[in-house]
């Protein structure tokens, strides 16, 4: 049974940071990448950033180029999302992403985060 359990979210004031922490089971065929997409309100989902668990390549929506950092551990199947420099506009539901080796998706359930002063 595949699990994605994410931590991590909650009420944050503008400038301050947060981080994410998703850890992903049952994965069957390996895991190809594991990345955030959030969904702010009333928007589309959107990818936040991108990890591929092999080369550690990444890929950035650009509004958070330089103040957020994605990061892996695949011995214990984690993603993590530091958040920095937060902005009201980052405000939205965030969730994590597992992709395997068959390009399968798994999603996690949310987690929210919300930046107002």
């Amino acid at each position: 049974q595949v699990q994605l359990v994410e931590s991590g979210g909650g009420l944050v004031q503008p400038g301050e940071s947060r981080r994410l922490s998703c850890s992903a089971s049952g994965i069957n065929h390996g895991i190809n990448a594991m990345g955030w997409y959030r969904q702010p309100p009333g928007k589309q989902r959107e990818l936040v950033a991108l990890i591929i668990t092999d080369s550690a390549v990444t890929n950035y929506n650009p509004s958070v180029k330089g103040r957020f950092t994605i990061t892996r551990d695949n011995a214990k199947h984690t993603v993590n999302l530091q958040m920095n420099n937060l902005l009201p506009e980052d405000t939205a539901v965030y969730y994590c992403n597992v992709r395997n080796n068959l390009f399968q998706n798994y999603w996690g359930q949310g987690t929210q985060v919300t930046v107002s002063s």
